[in-house]
């Protein structure tokens, strides 16, 4: 039984893509790598993340700086929408006993802010950009909620999501309406591919509500 969903906010809870390329587009500006344009992004959705660096060209000792500056923007921009059925998808899972972390490179107060009132459903929060990566954040979860990596499942939108749940020796589960390409996920070969926020619950055993 998954006890424990670690959940990704940008692309798969809330619909921040646009906000982001914005993001993006500024701090290529700002740290001097390449912008690309609307089509060079739909490409970059079916890469990895370390390909995605070298085609913008960005340096790896730029990444702090860079996740940091993007933040700021997102801080100073209008919250962004969650997607249709996810707070009543999240208040599914919480009612049928599934213990909820949100873990993101975006701010807490970020995610609050989008969140609302439905941010109460989440017990843990690992947020802002971690040293190590998103497989330290899980670990960090997964020992505060006391949770053995089997019984805990990550969700997000991109490959870097599923490649740290393997990493901790989680199931990995992704969605299709974010960052990546549906099939570049599925060929990723996740535990499962949402193609609709209401299909979540039931994956867990639950109504959809």
């Amino acid at each position: 039984m998954i006890r424990l969903a670690l959940i990704d906010f940008d692309g798969t809870l809330a619909d921040s893509r646009d906000q982001m390329l914005s993001g993006l587009d500024d701090a290529a500006r700002r740290f001097g790598f390449r912008q690309v344009d609307a089509a060079e992004v739909e490409a970059l959705r079916g890469l990895d993340t370390s390909t995605i660096l070298r085609e913008l060209r960005v340096p790896r000792w730029k990444l702090p700086l860079i996740a940091r500056h993007i933040r700021r923007l997102a801080t100073a921009a209008p919250a962004s929408r969650l997607f249709p059925g996810t707070e009543a998808m999240l208040a599914r899972l919480a009612a049928g006993g599934v213990t909820l972390g949100l873990v993101t490179s975006n701010t807490e107060a970020n995610a609050r802010r989008a969140l609302g009132d439905t941010a109460s459903l989440f017990a843990h929060w690992a947020c802002d950009a971690a040293l190590f990566g998103k497989a330290a954040r899980f670990r960090k979860v997964l020992r505060a909620a006391g949770v053995p990596p089997e019984a805990a499942v990550a969700i997000g939108d991109e490959l870097r999501d599923i490649e740290a749940a393997r990493a901790v020796g989680m199931r990995a589960a992704v969605v299709a309406w974010g960052f990546a390409k549906p099939e570049t996920l599925a060929a990723a070969g996740p535990d499962t591919l949402f193609a609709r926020v209401e299909d979540i619950a039931p994956w867990f055993g639950l109504p959809p509500g």
